[in-house]
């Protein structure tokens, strides 16, 4: 997947993030309150003391080179009543734009069906001997309508699920979240308002943005085991699925009466193979294996050393405090993005400690939580 691909899908999940939630009918209560991020109404809607706006902004810092080309691809959503039902629907629509460098500022007017709209856009060099400039992109909701002071109706004439794909085919951005140092001062003096820029396809520098609603890390990617949209949350898969599959033939007959793609869900879910089922069962990214072993209170800790935990009860998990004094057996010595290190453990007593550990079902514990009982083999 190139980096404009891998920037579509993770569009794509912005575009629909909370667009249908479980359980996926027009009649749930939670479906009847949409729309909730990445809104640009119409000026006469907006108003900063209800928090709608009719604007959004990103700024970030890019190493452009003599002719470079900014493109712009404005992505959003337009609400519309499905015939026959009383249900809000969402259209996608793309806008896109082409931008020499050199030739911003730039104000280009777009308008989709009666939505009208316009994106500015300005590059500003940075003082210093690096070279470097910052980039700022607006999107406006310039649509007139005469306002009744009604939300719903408003929705119906705004950008929904707003973002935007920014790329250039010389030169690169860096990222806002870890600049090099010299780019620091610039990072900090950027202004967000209701977008996020984060690199695609790499974690310092790249030719692609994604500028979101929803603030994300550099480099986001949908996860390889995930079917297909469910539109719900952070994706939790399993636990979706299963759920949908609970749900009576009446429930999935409204279903896919409901929407397009909430029947798409349904029938993906009625015929899913046990095999894909097992994949939703978890996977773990955010932590990867270091060095075999870590030294705590002098002992070499590694794979197969027995310990006694001493959980920190101040910590995430209220329920450590029953496994203060148990002992255990590491696992694996796992470091985080942070490079935290911690251990993963089974207990000593759980009569099911060899499938949790086929599994790579664990108990994860820093060195400050354990005593060394015992040196592994």
């Amino acid at each position: 997947m190139n980096v404009l691909d891998q920037a579509r899908a993770v569009g794509d999940a912005v575009l629909y993030e909370g667009y249908l939630l479980y359980p996926y009918r027009a009649s749930a209560r939670k479906n009847r309150v949409r729309w909730q991020w990445g809104v640009l109404v119409p000026p006469s809607y907006a108003s900063a003391e209800i928090g709608e706006h009719a604007s959004a902004r990103v700024e970030c810092v890019l190493e452009p080179l003599e002719r470079t080309i900014l493109r712009v691809k404005l992505r959003f959503l337009g609400a519309r009543t499905r015939p026959g039902t009383e249900w809000d629907e969402g259209v996608e629509h793309e806008v896109d734009f082409e931008l020499p460098l050199s030739e911003l500022p730039a104000e280009e007017p777009f308008r989709v069906h009666e939505l009208a709209g316009v994106l500015t856009a300005r590059v500003d060099p940075l003082d210093g001997p690096f070279g470097g400039a910052r980039l700022r992109v607006e999107v406006h909701n310039t649509t007139s309508w005469p306002s009744d002071g009604v939300r719903e109706h408003a929705l119906r004439h705004a950008l929904l699920a707003a973002h935007l794909v920014l790329s250039v085919d010389t030169g690169h951005f860096l990222s806002m979240l870890d600049p090099p140092e010299w780019a620091k001062p610039a990072v900090e003096t950027c202004k967000q308002e209701r977008l996020w820029p984060v690199l695609i396809g790499d974690t310092s520098r790249s030719t692609v943005v994604l500028a979101s609603p929803i603030i994300l890390y550099d480099d986001p990617a949908i996860a390889p085991e995930s079917p297909g949209d469910l539109f719900d949350g952070t994706e939790i898969d399993e636990i979706l699925t299963l759920r949908t599959m609970t749900l009576t033939d009446e429930e999935k007959r409204e279903a896919r009466a409901t929407d397009p793609r909430a029947a798409a869900i349904v029938d993906r879910v009625d015929a899913m193979p046990p095999e894909l089922l097992e994949r939703l069962h978890g996977a773990v990214r955010s932590v990867r294996p270091v060095e075999p072993s870590v030294v705590v209170a002098g002992v070499r800790v590694a794979e197969g050393s027995r310990v006694r935990l001493r959980p920190n009860l101040r910590g995430t998990d209220a329920q450590d405090m029953f496994l203060v004094g148990k002992t255990a057996t590491v696992r694996v010595v796992l470091s985080d993005v942070d490079g935290v290190t911690y251990l993963a453990v089974t207990l000593d007593e759980d009569p099911a400690a060899d499938l949790q550990h086929e599994h790579g079902r664990y108990r994860y514990f820093s060195p400050d939580e354990i005593e060394p009982l015992e040196v592994a083999e």
